[in-house]
């Protein structure tokens, strides 16, 4: 994490504050920042994983586009992640107060956290969520 970022910190309480669910149906669980994940522990040792990313590719820098824009650079992201990573489950990051739209999003497994911030960057996220073997979300902020 850099020591300063340029983001603000109203935008980084909101990104902590995010729900991250994970999947769809009886198997969805929702991951929080700095909070450990049973479920995303039981999911590392189901699949012989040690981290997971939380990416999304909507809303570059945090600056609204149309739903066509978010949608084409959402099905870019998963082609990437498809080939880097196994298994992309669909996701969603949830602002819980409501005042932000939902994003389609992915959790992918087996990503490291070099990979992770390359594709945020790649991607114009100001950060995104990252997690090693302890299952611990983290936010990791991009600049």
């Amino acid at each position: 994490m850099l020591a300063q970022s340029e983001i603000s910190a109203d935008l980084i309480a909101a990104y902590r504050a995010t729900h991250y669910r994970v999947g769809q149906g009886a198997d969805a669980f929702t991951l929080r920042v700095d909070g450990c994940s049973e479920a995303l522990s039981r999911l590392f040792t189901a699949s012989g994983h040690q981290s997971a990313i939380f990416i999304t590719a909507y809303n570059p820098f945090s600056q609204t586009q149309s739903d066509e824009a978010n949608l084409d650079a959402h099905e870019k992201l998963r082609y990437i992640l498809s080939s880097q990573a196994s298994p992309v489950i669909e996701s969603v990051g949830a602002d819980p107060s409501g005042a932000w739209p939902e994003e389609k999003s992915f959790l992918a497994l087996g990503v490291n956290l070099e990979a992770s911030k390359i594709l945020g960057t790649q991607f114009g996220q100001n950060a995104i969520v990252w997690a090693g073997e302890d299952a611990v979300p983290r936010l990791i902020l991009l600049h």
